[in-house]
């Protein structure tokens, strides 16, 4: 079985997908299903983990079916998200947290130094880390050596379903980087982004918006799992050399029968 192993625990799917922005909680569920996923990654701070009398997304989230990773989309400071990533353990959602410091409210690119900081404090306190962060080498290498179970580069900015804008980037990240997982995490659009990002060598992709803002999400979601299986498929099998002239596909000489 080709399983995604992270920390302590494997996944068959490739596929992480989110939450938010969906028309309704029943929507959101079915796109979950089409999906395949079995990560399923929930804002601590835009859910309700108090009041157990009113609805919650929670509610439409089967947790003996998916792994629910907390993240904390939202926060501004390293303070804030490791706040945000101990509510979320105590109020029994996960000790696993996708780590979103946010450096620039209009980009939301992620604050490098924040997000550095906030590693090594959550990794300390018995945290698995999956850092949100930006296409850079020497950053990652950075959160790994703080004890990032993972790292999570962009492909473009969040909710921008631009697709992958940085390939010679995110190139250099899988070639360089083999400790950890990387994950593609922000930005794609579209199925054919995921099948890229996967051919690129990338153990996995998270995303929600590509989704959730799709004319037809449920459809979208299955486009999701199929380009993540491609991609993965294409990847291990290995593609031909890119040559500049034509070859042709039936060549003559080596053919039984043919003239010496």
């Amino acid at each position: 079985m080709d399983t995604l192993k992270i920390a302590d625990r494997e996944f068959r799917s490739r596929l992480f997908i989110g939450t938010g922005k969906y028309n309704s909680f029943p929507e959101m569920r079915r796109c979950h299903e089409a999906s395949g996923a079995e990560v399923v990654t929930v804002a601590v701070r835009r859910v309700n983990l108090g009041d157990k009398s009113k609805e919650s997304l929670l509610d439409y989230i089967d947790a003996s079916k998916y792994f629910i990773l907390p993240n904390t989309a939202g926060c501004f400071t390293a303070d804030d998200a490791i706040r945000t990533a101990r509510l979320g353990r105590e109020a029994g959602l996960s000790n696993w947290v996708k780590l979103e410091v946010i450096g620039d409210e209009k980009t939301l690119f992620p604050d490098n130094v924040g997000l550095l900081e906030a590693t090594r404090v959550l990794v300390k306190e018995g945290f698995v880390v999956l850092p949100y962060t930006n296409d850079d080498l020497v950053n990652a290498r950075r959160l790994i050596d703080a004890g990032a179970a993972a790292v999570m580069p962009l492909a473009a900015p969040i909710g921008s379903g631009l697709g992958i804008q940085n390939v010679a980037n995110l190139r250099i990240l899988r070639e360089m980087i083999h400790q950890v997982p990387l994950i593609v995490d922000a930005g794609v659009g579209a199925a054919s982004d995921v099948a890229i990002a996967m051919e690129l060598g990338y153990d996995g992709v998270l995303l929600n918006t590509a989704v959730a803002a799709a004319q037809e999400p449920v459809a979208m979601a299955t486009a999701m799992k199929l380009a993540v299986e491609a991609g993965r498929y294409s990847y291990l099998a290995g593609r031909m050399p890119k040559k500049l002239y034509a070859a042709a596909s039936s060549p003559m000489t080596g053919v039984v029968g043919s003239a010496a």
